[in-house]
């Protein structure tokens, strides 16, 4: 990535501002693709090579080499809960200002991810499981602890059976702490106890992932935007110093 490449990237870009009427960004953002094209193309933990383009037909980043073949999507991952009825009771005594003041902050890079964007055995995506299972109702943070006891060998989570589906993927990273440093989650991460820090109190899978009332939505809303305003200054820093590591330090919680 040149010096030139790396000042493109803005995170404070609302990547729904290119995006054209009733769109989805994380499809049809060209800024958004080309963000992810120019920070996820770098070298693996393992030091080999991973370049993404955009030039293969049908696919939003593509990547073929020794290392195998991958599709890549994007996709958002921290939702406002707006227009989801599991919410609708708490969002409607929300003010809506308030309420776009936080999809304002979740539709920068720093709340977008890429995740293999190929369907197998016809089967859903990461993304699309991630949306659809209400133990996970699209939320990164429980997005990210099953990611991180897959890698520990426990499948038994709401994502299990569809992230081993996409083992190769995860296999590139090596470990739980090569697939955070890749793609600059260290703030969402416990960097003394490798623990996932989780926007709601956690206990299991067996709670409601969408917040249940109007104190929890806001303590949701607002671990959320920190972790995306640290997340963007780490990849504002990355993309300046060519460096995924040392950026800011970890969220005030």
């Amino acid at each position: 990535m040149g010096e030139s490449d790396r000042q493109e990237i803005d995170t404070s870009f609302d990547v729904r501002s290119d995006t054209p009427p009733g769109k989805d960004p994380d499809s049809h953002s060209a800024t958004l693709r080309r963000y992810h094209r120019l920070l996820w193309s770098k070298p693996l933990p393992s030091g080999r090579p991973f370049e993404l383009v955009e030039t293969r037909r049908g696919a939003y980043l593509h990547h073929d080499s020794e290392l195998g073949e991958f599709f890549l999507a994007s996709d958002s991952v921290i939702p406002s809960y707006k227009g989801w009825a599991l919410a609708a009771s708490v969002l409607d005594r929300l003010d809506e200002g308030e309420l776009e003041a936080f999809r304002d902050v979740g539709y920068t890079i720093g709340g977008c991810v890429v995740f293999p964007g190929i369907q197998i055995e016809r089967k859903q995506t990461i993304n699309g499981a991630r949306g659809m299972h209400p133990r996970i109702a699209d939320r990164m943070d429980l997005t990210l602890e099953c990611v991180r006891r897959f890698y520990a060998g426990d499948l038994d989570t709401p994502l299990g059976s569809t992230l081993q589906r996409y083992a190769d993927f995860f296999a590139l990273f090596g470990t739980f702490e090569g697939y955070v440093d890749f793609f600059l989650l260290q703030d969402l991460v416990d960097e003394q106890t490798g623990d996932v820090r989780f926007f709601l109190p956690f206990g299991g899978f067996g709670a409601p992932a969408v917040p249940q009332d109007v104190d929890a939505y806001r303590s949701y809303r607002d671990y959320s935007v920190a972790f995306v305003e640290a997340r963007n200054a780490r990849i504002d820093a990355w993309a300046r110093q060519a460096l995924d590591q040392g950026g800011p330090g970890a969220l005030p919680f």
